[in-house]
């Protein structure tokens, strides 16, 4: 009974953990309005190879990001429309990599990525008011790390 009890939980965690093909756990999780990682937070690998701890986030000016997330940045302040469904769901921090906030503080944002079928590994996350662009951070790893979009 014990052995089936820890194989079922062993199958379940692999399931979450791995994923169930491509980009099967990225969605359930993003839909759920979570962090790609359920882990305690550790530091990350930037974009620019330099580690970012909570609290410790490196910036990125608006002429610095991808031609892409200036228009979501655009869609953000219209209040849409949004090319997915998914824009705008809260996001929860789980991994406590951004300043810490109540829940429905954030919500994430898609920034599309030329040449692929799907949303990519791209987003903008913004805190505060809908429509409001002054406390936003990209991510160009799913959540892995962050940069402050300064103002």
């Amino acid at each position: 009974m014990k052995r089936a009890w820890a194989f079922s939980c062993i199958v379940a965690l692999s399931a979450i953990l791995g994923g169930c093909g491509k980009g099967g756990s990225q969605t359930a999780t993003e839909a759920s309005g979570a962090s790609a990682s359920a882990a305690p937070a550790q530091p990350a690998q930037g974009a620019s190879g330099t580690t970012v701890a909570s609290g410790a986030l490196g910036t990125v000016t608006k002429t610095q990001l991808p031609g892409e997330a200036a228009e979501t940045l655009r869609l953000i302040k219209a209040g849409g429309p949004f090319p997915f469904s998914e824009d705008g769901v809260v996001f929860r921090n789980s991994a406590g990599l951004l300043p810490q906030h109540p829940r429905g503080y954030y919500h994430t944002y898609t920034v599309r990525t030329p040449g692929t079928t799907d949303r990519g590994q791209r987003r903008i996350i913004c805190g505060g008011p809908r429509k409001q662009t002054g406390d936003c951070y990209y991510t160009d790893d799913y959540y892995v790390s962050f940069k402050r979009i300064a103002e």
